[in-house]
């Protein structure tokens, strides 16, 4: 059995990992193009077992680390191990492992009667694949390259005749950084239609009623 997700957060947190969308994710920061291929080569040497669990965005100003199980689609024992082992290696090798504050993953989240009647059409119409993780994503489909958000699929038990709209952003964050980012969208005229939920999300929406959710991984285990 996998660790949940408390554990997860736990087990990390103090290296300067966090939890978004079942996945860790961690950053280095750098000052060229050239320092970030020096972390990125420094991450394989620590971990030479982490194929098919690490991915590394490598940019000028960062180094971004991801670990989650492909085959499995969820943060496994082996994750938690290769966390330990690339937060040593970096901070040994002079390098800060921190979460940025900047840290987020989107979903679009599309609110359906009949999933399976119109799963077909947004994966077809995206290029996406079937996403590995059924915890995380109903349903969900992921961009193959890992660019775009992820989709997912909200089960309606009714016809919604309302104008409340049935697509909405899900805005996955770390869970510290969590009141930060709702105080700077209710300060931006956005209002709260709900909180019944938190702290896995919170309901957001602008001034027109056009909604977000700001989740987190906490209150879903």
């Amino acid at each position: 059995m996998n660790p949940t997700r408390r554990q997860i957060s736990d087990a990390t947190g103090a290296l300067g990992w966090r939890l978004v969308l079942g996945a860790i994710h961690a950053q280095v920061r750098v000052r060229t193009l050239g320092e970030a291929a020096e972390v990125a080569a420094l991450a394989v040497a620590a971990c030479p077992d982490a194929s098919g669990h690490l991915s590394l965005d490598v940019r000028a100003d960062r180094v971004l680390l991801t670990l989650q199980s492909e085959a499995e689609g969820a943060v496994t024992d082996l994750d938690l191990d290769l966390a330990g082992r690339l937060a040593g290696a970096l901070r040994a090798a002079g390098k800060t492992v921190e979460p940025g504050p900047d840290l987020h993953a989107f979903e679009i989240a599309i609110d359906a009667l009949d999933i399976a009647a119109v799963r077909p059409f947004w994966k077809a119409v995206t290029g996406y694949r079937d996403a590995r993780s059924t915890t995380d994503l109903n349903h969900g489909l992921v961009d193959p390259a890992g660019r775009g958000p992820a989709i997912w699929f909200q089960q309606m038990d009714s016809p919604r005749h309302e104008t409340r709209n049935r697509m909405h952003l899900d805005v996955d964050v770390a869970h510290d950084v969590a009141a930060a980012r709702i105080a700077a969208a209710l300060a931006a005229g956005g209002v709260m239609p709900s909180d019944h939920a938190a702290p896995a999300f919170w309901v957001l929406a602008d001034a027109e009623g056009n909604e977000a959710c700001v989740c987190t991984w906490q209150g879903r285990d």
